[in-house]
C-alpha cells in the first residue's frame, strides 16, 4: 500500500522582510541561530524554536524513509496565515509562501519526484481574494488548501467562508482545517495548554459551528474537508452535542439534522496519540473518514509517523485505508 502522511508542516528557509514590503508590525520572520536551527519570530518577539526538517527536503525525505512514508502532504505553519492583515497584505504574503511550498516540493526530484505535495494558504478574511488565490494555486500544482478554524470572531459557518468553501468544491480542492489563534490565551499561557487544551477546543468549535450553523446543509456533498488533530474533542463530546440537539430547540441552531448525521460530511486525521482515542475515533467517524496525519516535524507531532495506526487492532484492510487509501482519494493522489 502507498502510505501517505497528510498533515505535516513547513516554513521556507528564508523569506522577504514582510514589514518592509507591506508595512505594519509583528510580521512573521525567521532568525537562524545555528546550523540546522532557527527561531521563528513575530516582529521582534520569539515565537518558537524550529529545526531544518521544516525547510530541508532532503532531511524530510530521509525521515519519511525511516518511518515508511511514501508521500507527505505539507502545509504552512499557521502563524503565517495573516488573517489580521489587510486583504492586499495577506494576499501578497500568501503568494510568497505558496510559491515557496511548491519550490520545496520540487526539491524532491529524481526517484523522489512526487513524494512531497503541498496545500496552499489564502487570505480567508477576503472571500474574493481567497477564491482567486485558491484557483491560481490549484493551477500551479497545489493539492488543496489549509485554512484556520476561524477569522477573528467569524466561525466556519460565516457566509463569506461558506462561499469560499463552495469555491473549493467547484475547484475540486481538498481542505484541511487547522486550529490557530486559540481561545482563552491568558488562561492557557502556561504549560503549552494553548496546544493541549486550546487546539482541541478550537477544532470542536469549528466542526460544531459548521453543523449547527447550517454550513454543511448549504455546502455540496462533493466538498472534501478534513479537521486536524483527530477533530479535536468532537468524537468524545458527540453524545453531549446530540443530547442537547434532541432536548433543547435552541441547541439545534440552523441544522436540518442531528449532529451525528453529518459525520460522513468530513474527515479527520489520526493525530490523537492514544490507542483508546483512535478506537473511539474510528467508531464515531468510520474507517473511511480517518487519515494518517502526524503534525511532523514539531515535537508535539507523532515522533514515529504511523506507529499508532500500525500498532492498532484494526483489520489489515482498515489500516490500509487509514495509512494511505483514504488520503489518496481525498487528495486525488
Amino acid at each position: 500500500m502507498t502510505v501517505i502522511d497528510m498533515h505535516a508542516h513547513f516554513v521556507p528557509r528564508e523569506w522577504p522582510d514582510l514589514a518592509a514590503r507591506f508595512g505594519g508590525a509583528d510580521w512573521p520572520g525567521i532568525r537562524h541561530t545555528a546550523p540546522g536551527k532557527a527561531m521563528l519570530l513575530l516582529g521582534e518577539r520569539e515565537f518558537r524554536p524550529v529545526h531544518s526538517a521544516l525547510w530541508d527536503a532532503g532531511e524530510r525525505l530521509a525521515a519519511m524513509d525511516r518511518d515508511g512514508i511514501d508521500i507527505q502532504v505539507l502545509c504552512a505553519t499557521p502563524f503565517l496565515f495573516g488573517y489580521q492583515r489587510t486583504p492586499e497584505q495577506a494576499l501578497g504574503a500568501a503568494r510568497i509562501f505558496n510559491d515557496a511550498a511548491l519550490e520545496l516540493c520540487a526539491q524532491a526530484a529524481g526517484a523522489n519526484a512526487g513524494r512531497l505535495k503541498s496545500l496552499c494558504q489564502v487570505p480567508l478574511q477576503a472571500t474574493d481574494a481567497a477564491c482567486a488565490e485558491l484557483s491560481r494555486c490549484m493551477q500551479a500544482g497545489h493539492s488543496g488548501v489549509q485554512i484556520g478554524n476561524h477569522v477573528g470572531v467569524r466561525n466556519l459557518d460565516d457566509e463569506g467562508i461558506v462561499t469560499f468553501l463552495q469555491h473549493c468544491a467547484a475547484e475540486n480542492a481538498a481542505v484541511l482545517v487547522h486550529p490557530w489563534d486559540m481561545m482563552a490565551a491568558d488562561r492557557t499561557r502556561q504549560y503549552m495548554m494553548g496546544w493541549t487544551v486550546g487546539m482541541p477546543a478550537e477544532t470542536q468549535l469549528a466542526i460544531v459551528s459548521m453543523i449547527l450553523g447550517g454550513a454543511f446543509d448549504r455546502l455540496p456533498p462533493s466538498l472534501r474537508i478534513c479537521f486536524a488533530h483527530g477533530g479535536g474533542s468532537f468524537a468524545f463530546l458527540l453524545g453531549r452535542l446530540e443530547n442537547a440537539w434532541h432536548n433543547r430547540d435552541i441547541a439545534r441552531g440552523k441544522s436540518e439534522h442531528p449532529p451525528s448525521h453529518y459525520c460522513d460530511r468530513f474527515s479527520v486525521d489520526s493525530a490523537v496519540f492514544d490507542q483508546r482515542a483512535l478506537r473511539l475515533l474510528i467508531e464515531v467517524m468510520g474507517e473511511d473518514r480517518v487519515m494518517l496525519g502526524s503534525d511532523t516535524p514539531f515535537p508535539l507531532g507523532e515522533l514515529s509517523v504511523g506507529k499508532l495506526v500500525r500498532e492498532s487492532a484494526m483489520t489489515a484492510a482498515g489500516q490500509a485505508k487509514v495509512m494511505g487509501g483514504n488520503a489518496a482519494r481525498f487528495f486525488g493522489i
